[in-house]
C-alpha cells in the first residue's frame, strides 16, 4: 500500500496510536490531532494518566477526531480493522526502573506479546508501524556514545532488572524481522531519557521524582554515588520527530536513536533542578541495595549518537533541559494543588517568563544590529 502516513506538508491520517494515554502518547496525539489527524488511542492506562485525554481534547477542534478505547493492546486490537487506519505508533509498555524490578513477569509478557499483535496487525495491509524502543537495548555498552549498531551486553538473568532490556530487544528483533520477511514499513525509535510535562514519577523516572520533591521541599534521592549521567530530551521536541521517521521509506528497517547529546550525572541534575525552581531541598544519597533489590546493575552512563537521526531527517532538540524542569514544575504543582508546589511553580514560571523575553529583546537587538 502507499505510505499515507503524513508528515506536516501531507495529507491528514488515521493514526492508531497504542499507549497513547500516557505521557508521550498525549504529546504526540496533541500534535498529531493539530495537524488535521484523526487519532485513534488504545490505552489501559496502567502507567499513564486517566486525566491525559481530558488534556488533549480540551481544545475542542480536536474532539471529533479523537477516539480512546480503553483496554489492553493485545486483546484490542484485534477487535479494530486494519483498513480504518493509515499507520500505527506502539508505544505501549511496561516502563520504569521500579515497574521493572518490581514486576518482571508483567514487563516481559506485555512488552513482548503486544509488540507481536502489533506487528501482525500491520502486516495485514503492510501500514508503516513505529516501534518505540529504548536506550535500555544497549545493556551495560560497549561505547560511548552508543550507536544503534553497537553489540550489546547484558548482566545475569539473575537480575530481573535486564529482562526490560531483552523485552524491548526483542521488540525490535521482531520489527526487524517483519521488515525482512514480509516488507513490513516498520522503523524502531531507541528513546534516551524523555521527559517532560506530565511525566509521573511513582515508577522510578527520574526528573519528575526530583521536581516533586523540590516542590514540596523533600530531599532528593539520589541512587549510588549520582555520578551516573544521562542525556534528556524533551517530550515535545521528540514527538515532533517522529511522524518524519514514520513518513520517510528511507527509514523503514532501520534503528534510530531520540534524545540528546549533552551528559548530565544525577547528582548534578538534582542540583540543577534544586537552583531552577529556587527550593529548600537538599541532596540525600541512597545505596542501590536499599532502594532497589541486591545486586541491582546501574550504567555510569548513556550517551546516544544522533549521526543517523540527523542525516535521515534533520532532528535538532531545541527545549533546553532548564526549560523542562520548569515546565514539568509548574505542571505538577497544577496537577497537585498544594500552596508550596504552586508558589515554587510560580517562581520558576516567573523566569521563564523573564528568561524568555530577555532571550526575545536579545534576539531583537541583535537582529537589528544586523541589519544596520
Amino acid at each position: 500500500m502507499a505510505n499515507t502516513c503524513m508528515a506536516p506538508s501531507q495529507r491528514p491520517s488515521r493514526v492508531l496510536i497504542t499507549g497513547g494515554g500516557g505521557f508521550i502518547g498525549s504529546h504526540l496525539s496533541e500534535l498529531l490531532l493539530d495537524r488535521g489527524n484523526e487519532v485513534t488511542v488504545v490505552d489501559n492506562f496502567s502507567t499513564g494518566r486517566r486525566e491525559n485525554p481530558g488534556i488533549v481534547r480540551a481544545i475542542a477542534e480536536r474532539s471529533a477526531r479523537y477516539r480512546v478505547i480503553e483496554g489492553d493492546v493485545s486483546s484490542t486490537i484485534p477487535t479494530l480493522n486494519s483498513a480504518d487506519f493509515d499507520c500505527i505508533y506502539h508505544l505501549a509498555a511496561a516502563v520504569g526502573v521500579r515497574l521493572v524490578v518490581e514486576k518482571p513477569i508483567h514487563t516481559i509478557e506485555t512488552n513482548v506479546h503486544e509488540t507481536s499483535v502489533v506487528l501482525r496487525f500491520a502486516a495485514q495491509r503492510a501500514m508503516p508501524v513505529l516501534i518505540a524502543s529504548t536506550s535500555e537495548v544497549y545493556g551495560k555498552g560497549v561505547r560511548v556514545p552508543m550507536c544503534e549498531d553497537d553489540d550489546v551486553v547484558y548482566g545475569s538473568t539473575g537480575f530481573s532488572r535486564w529482562c526490560y532490556a531483552c523485552s524491548k530487544a526483542i521488540d525490535e528483533y521482531l520489527a526487524l524481522a517483519y521488515h525482512r520477511e514480509f516488507g513490513l514499513p516498520a522503523v524502531i525509535a531507541r528513546f534516551f531519557n524523555t521527559v517532560g510535562p506530565r511525566q509521573i514519577g511513582e515508577y522510578g523516572m527520574v526528573l519528575p521524582r526530583f521536581v516533586r520533591a523540590a516542590l514540596d521541599g523533600a530531599d532528593l534521592e539520589v541512587h549510588g554515588d549520582g555520578q551516573q549521567s544521562r542525556c534528556f530530551c524533551d517530550v515535545r521536541d521528540v514527538v515532533h520527530v517522529l511522524p518524519k521517521l514514520i513518513a520517510n521509506p528511507a527509514c523503514y528497517g532501520r534503528v534510530f536513536n531520540i534524545g540528546r547529546e549533552e551528559p548530565i550525572t544525577i547528582h548534578a541534575l538534582a542540583k540543577l533542578v534544586i537552583d531552577t525552581l529556587g527550593s529548600p531541598s537538599a541532596v540525600r544519597f541512597v545505596a542501590y541495595e536499599h532502594a532497589f533489590a541486591a545486586g541491582f546493575d546501574d550504567l555510569k552512563v548513556r550517551q546516544p549518537d544522533l549521526t543517523r537521526i540527523r542525516g535521515a531527517v534533520g532532528f535538532t532538540p531545541q527545549i533546553s533541559l532548564v526549560q523542562t524542569i520548569r515546565d514539568l514544575a509548574v505542571e505538577i504543582a497544577s496537577r497537585d494543588g498544594t500552596r508550596e508546589g504552586q508558589r515554587a511553580a510560580a517562581c520558576a514560571a516567573n523566569t521563564s517568563a523573564n528568561t524568555s523575553a530577555n532571550t526575545s529583546a536579545n534576539t531583537s537587538a541583535n537582529t537589528s544590529g544586523g541589519a544596520a
